[in-house]
Parts: structure tokens; sequence; C-alpha cells
């Protein structure tokens, strides 16, 4: 355990910032879902609308950097590919 007040401070704070983290990717991994989902479902509507929500909820990861941006794109780009791929 730490004894320094500042070693302290950081475990403190590692642990808000994790759990944080932890919300925003569950977030992402839920609005994921929801896509693949509707696209296994032929409901191109929901999957439409289901991706518009899911593509903000992944650019919000981005831009608080709990994503790195390319994994963020690839997110997108897949689940786009996904929901266009319905007839």
């Amino acid at each position: 355990m730490a004894n320094i007040k500042s070693a302290k401070k950081r475990i403190l704070v590692n642990k808000t910032k994790a759990e944080r983290n932890q919300a925003i990717k569950s977030a992402v991994k839920t609005s994921m879902k929801k896509v693949e989902a509707a696209v296994a479902a032929n409901d191109k509507v929901a999957a439409q609308a289901a991706l518009l929500n899911a593509t903000s909820v992944i650019d919000k990861a981005e831009t608080k950097g709990v994503l790195h941006k390319n994994n963020a794109s690839r997110k997108v780009s897949r689940l786009s590919k996904a929901v266009n791929s319905i007839q």
C-alpha cells in the first residue's frame, strides 16, 4: 500500500478513470450488439437507426481517448458494411 500522499491520490484517480473507461467501452459494445442484432433480423430501418446511435457512441469514445482513432474507424466501417449488406 502506498504511503506517499501523491501515490495515494494516483491510486484513487486511476481507479476513477478505469471505471469511466470501462463504462464507455461497455456502452460501445452494447450499441454494436444492437446493430448486429438488427442486421441478423434483416430489419434495415432498425439497423440504420442503431448504426446512427452506435456511430455516435463510438466517436465519443474516440474523442475521450478510450478508443484509438483507427480502432473506432474500423468498428464504424464494419457496422456500416453489415447494415448496407441488408437487402
